[in-house]
């Protein structure tokens, strides 16, 4: 009898992760055809309806109280029953695709930040109806060639709905003057910024400096550590749409910004509506500033996140 625990990782990879037989077989360092059987023993089993079928409710009792707490438009608040980590997310973006899926419309013009909770929301997309559609990169490649950066994440909106996409064929920051007044001067990128600036949503992830993966591949490429260091030092709670901000939402006076090739913050406050999708109770501190200067207008999230960000409100 195989353990049941080996049964429901070989599930979650196959069916939920979407790897192939052969990934997980090296992954676990087996053969395809062991892989094959164990997905059968699993079902027999009944591990993957426990895996797959996730009914991914939601908390109306804690979406309230973040409603009154920060006068939210609106929110989505995962009752995660226990799950963690990937799981926790990827229930997140079920969410929030689902929440997406409603609000797209005919002439939606859809701006699109980076990361793993934006990325992994655009994978949930199963919409019925493909509305014509705009989808715009909000900032430079910050990753470039990763399924989590800007350009491939609004690629592949864009394909799922038949829509058009706006690329900005740039690095995220240059720390040129000239360089930085060239590359927004360059007619598709100011094309694609004015439209961003006509955005009717935007889609972010929140990032976190909290976070032991902190800094993340993405800022490494353009901050040290003494430099991430010195973020926390000025009170950095957290980093949204490629700027930091403190834990009341202002965004720091720092040289990074003025070398970022996208979207001005001011545009956060502008939006109709501006999504913050993020899991993890390390970006509690992260989350909290943003919805303590409305950087964002709808959060979702998990349910034990959300309760750390309440209870850090409360100190």
């Amino acid at each position: 009898m195989e353990d049941l625990e080996l049964l429901a990782e070989v599930a979650m990879l196959y069916f939920e992760t979407g790897w192939t037989q052969n990934e997980i077989a090296k992954h676990i360092h087996t053969s395809r055809s062991t892989v094959s059987r164990l997905l059968q023993e699993a079902k027999s089993k009944n591990v993957v309806e426990i895996k797959i079928h996730y009914p991914w409710d939601r908390s109306p009792e804690l979406e309230n109280q973040l409603l009154k707490k920060f006068g939210l438009k609106d929110i989505r608040v995962l009752e995660t029953r226990g799950r963690q980590g990937i799981d926790a997310l990827r229930g997140t973006a079920v969410l929030a695709a689902r929440y997406l899926t409603a609000i797209i419309k005919d002439t939606t013009i859809l701006g699109i930040s980076w990361g793993r909770a934006v990325s992994q929301t655009v994978e949930m997309l199963k919409p019925s109806e493909k509305p014509p559609m705009k989808v715009v990169q909000l900032f430079g490649s910050a990753i470039p060639n990763s399924r989590f950066d800007g350009s491939d994440v609004v690629r592949r909106c864009a394909n799922i709905y038949d829509g058009e996409c706006y690329y900005i064929h740039a690095p995220l920051f240059v720390d040129n003057a000239e360089a930085h007044k060239a590359l927004i001067s360059n007619p598709h990128i100011s094309e694609t910024l004015v439209l961003a600036a006509k955005a009717d949503i935007i889609v972010t992830g929140i990032g976190s400096l909290e976070s032991q993966l902190t800094p993340s591949q993405t800022w490494l490429r353009y901050l040290s550590q003494e430099a991430v260091n010195n973020l926390k030092v000025r009170g950095a709670a957290g980093h949204i749409c490629a700027h930091h901000y403190d834990l009341e939402g202002n965004i720091l006076d720092i040289p990074l910004h003025k070398g970022i090739i996208g979207i001005k913050p001011r545009l956060l406050h502008e939006v109709k509506q501006v999504i913050g999708v993020t899991s993890g109770t390390e970006k509690a501190r992260a989350i909290l500033g943003a919805l303590n200067g409305n950087l964002i207008n709808v959060l979702i999230t998990d349910d034990t996140t959300a309760k750390t960000v309440l209870k850090m409100a409360e100190l």
